[in-house]
């Protein structure tokens, strides 16, 4: 059975082509392309490109066993409506399970990136073989995708799972529009931020770190300059990224305490810099959390890498979750 899956994102996109093989999925083809700024003509170059790798493999529309698309939120899943997701202005109310549905005549089906990435690595990832499992982007934003008692659990209307919203402090880091939210500590934009606020006490007090020795530098804090830094050995990167791992365990202790999972598989930029984040995550974690609860449950990164966009959009495309 062959699946083809549309990831939508702000910036760039993907289409995939997915056989359903033993023991896993299996993925035949994939073109990426940035995602246009108008919704139409983003909508139109989707469609195109899918219909270029289906002939490209020499797949028919009738081939296919369905279609899945993983899209930012907020989403109506059920409808199959795509409703004014931040990071795609203009998308408002856009029907796209109706309109791949015509196209393609096959069942298709829509969830949010971050449901869609946990089904892909609970069914073929990290999160094989758990029934109570959570995904975190961790990115851009930071989102969650909850496995439930073997099954995905997207909440009364398509809203839960947004841990990037919990409040953390008062103050802070500003993520998913709330000042202190833990997306404001554990995200991309979100280390940039707290390295800047780091580096101007640092400045102030006359003790400059050395990636950004004036105020004229903030601008250049990005949370890969100060990953590279950090893994370099600079002080200044390193305790950038412990405090960020310090909210990273704060936030999953109250994860591990309220649904008591398995597994926590994080992506992104956890998977990319592990070693800066894990020592102050768990430590925190290990303070936080219940003893017992925590006690069955390992925190890993995802394990499908690049391709985990891809596997996510082929994953809702099975309706399987």
């Amino acid at each position: 059975m062959y699946y083809l899956g549309f990831d939508i994102g702000g910036t760039k996109s993907a289409v995939s082509l997915g056989l359903d093989g033993d023991p896993k999925l299996k993925m035949v083809g994939k073109r990426k392309f940035p995602t246009p700024d108008d919704c139409a003509a983003a909508l139109y170059m989707l469609q195109e490109e899918a219909d270029i790798l289906l002939e490209d493999e020499g797949i028919r529309a009738s081939d296919l066993a369905g279609v899945g698309v993983s899209c930012g939120g907020p989403l109506d899943s059920k409808a199959g409506i795509i409703l004014s997701p931040p990071n795609l202005p203009g998308w408002d109310g856009i029907e796209i399970v109706e309109l791949l549905r015509r196209k393609y005549g096959a069942p298709t089906y829509l969830q949010n990136d971050a449901n869609a990435c946990a089904v892909a690595e609970w069914k073929y990832g990290a999160g094989r073989g758990c029934r109570n499992m959570l995904f975190l982007t961790f990115g851009t934003g930071l989102g969650a995708g909850i496995i439930l008692d073997g099954r995905l659990y997207a909440g009364t209307n398509d809203m839960a799972g947004e841990l990037g919203h919990i409040r953390m402090e008062r103050f802070g880091p500003v993520g998913y529009g709330k000042c202190g939210s833990l997306e404001g500590f554990c995200s991309g934009g979100g280390i940039a931020q707290l390295a800047r606020y780091m580096a101007i006490e640092q400045i102030q007090r006359g003790t400059p770190p050395a990636i950004c020795e004036t105020h004229r530098g903030l601008d250049l804090l990005t949370a890969k300059v100060v990953g590279d830094a950090a893994e370099n050995g600079d002080p200044f990167g390193i305790s950038v990224y412990r405090r960020c791992g310090e909210y990273l365990g704060r936030g999953l202790a109250i994860i591990v305490d309220l649904l008591n999972p398995e597994r926590i598989v994080i992506g992104s930029i956890f998977t990319r810099s592990r070693a800066l984040l894990y020592d102050a995550m768990m430590e925190t974690l290990t303070e936080e959390a219940l003893p017992r609860a925590l006690a069955v449950c390992s925190v890993v990164p995802a394990e499908l890498g690049e391709n985990l966009g891809a596997y996510a959009a082929l994953s809702v495309a099975s309706g399987e979750f």
